[in-house]
């Protein structure tokens, strides 16, 4: 099951938005079948209108005490009409299908899918318009703004040539990773790295272990769950030895994989852990 939540948030693409604005009644009631959207929905303060989630929504806490409609790609279509919701979020690709049922069936649905963090800002808005939360969602953009602008302030006075290259490792098997155009190559743009697969024509893609080689990491960024002895695992790879990262212990596997992973508010805590890792010692 987590290779699947993984691969759900790998390959970031338009899908479209969906939505009706301003059309919450005096008590709304909301699903999110998305992680995403659920802690935006959680940041804007709607904990009590929330009256639905996908099994895959566990953060905040709170968001485990809320009523399961099923998992991330097949949730039950019959719990979600028995909650009676004003309005179901979703993100792109995994979730069409059921998006295209939920719209045959009436249901008002918006589809939340950033690339970017400006895109990731318009979402919060337009789920702000539709909860009729617009200055909470202001007042949460400005403080995410704030925390950017300290992180990327710092890293602009790194020198060109002292920049780290960074390797953002996805999954190990097969060993993916993240090029241009996804959320995790920016966070680590902004925070003064350099991503090794920066150059990659895809999104995300399968990277071979003799590439990461060539272009010899400085670290190197897990961002998945359950390796324990990471730098063990790696030496096993062949020829990995030679790689900076390996020689200088600097390979990481402590950042919760869904602040890189998650389009959602706490990418700024993901772009905080980049930046201790490459540039505070």
């Amino acid at each position: 099951m987590k290779k699947i939540y993984i691969i759900a948030y790998l390959v970031l693409a338009s899908f479209g938005l969906s939505f009706a604005e301003n059309t919450s009644p005096e008590n709304p009631r909301y699903i999110s079948l998305a992680p995403s959207t659920t802690e935006i929905l959680f940041a804007l303060g709607l904990d009590k209108e929330i009256v639905g989630v996908s099994s895959y929504c566990n953060y905040p806490p709170e968001a485990k005490t809320k009523e399961s409609v099923g998992n991330f790609s097949r949730p039950n279509i019959e719990k979600i009409l028995s909650l009676k919701p004003d309005c179901i979020f979703c993100t792109g690709l995994e979730q069409a299908p059921i998006i295209d049922e939920l719209k045959r069936l009436n249901l008002k649905v918006y589809v939340s899918d950033p690339r970017n963090i400006k895109e990731l800002f318009d979402s919060i808005r337009d789920i702000a318009k539709i909860t009729r939360k617009n200055q909470e969602a202001e007042d949460l953009i400005k403080k995410m703004q704030i925390q950017i602008d300290d992180i990327t302030s710092q890293a602009k006075s790194i020198p060109e040539n002292k920049r780290l290259k960074v390797f953002i490792e996805i999954f190990n098997d097969p060993l993916t990773t993240a090029g241009k155009g996804t959320f995790i190559d920016e966070l680590i743009t902004m925070a003064g790295g350099i991503n090794i697969a920066g150059d990659t024509k895809r999104p995300y893609t399968i990277f071979s272990q003799e590439e990461v080689i060539k272009r010899n990491p400085d670290c190197i960024i897990i961002a998945y769950m359950g390796q324990e002895k990471p730098a063990e695992l790696m030496l096993k790879r062949f020829a990995w030895g030679s790689i900076s990262a390996l020689k200088n212990n600097r390979i990481y596997n402590d950042i919760d994989p869904d602040t890189l992973l998650r389009p959602g508010p706490r990418v700024v805590s993901g772009l905080k852990e980049i930046y201790k890792r490459l540039y505070i010692k």
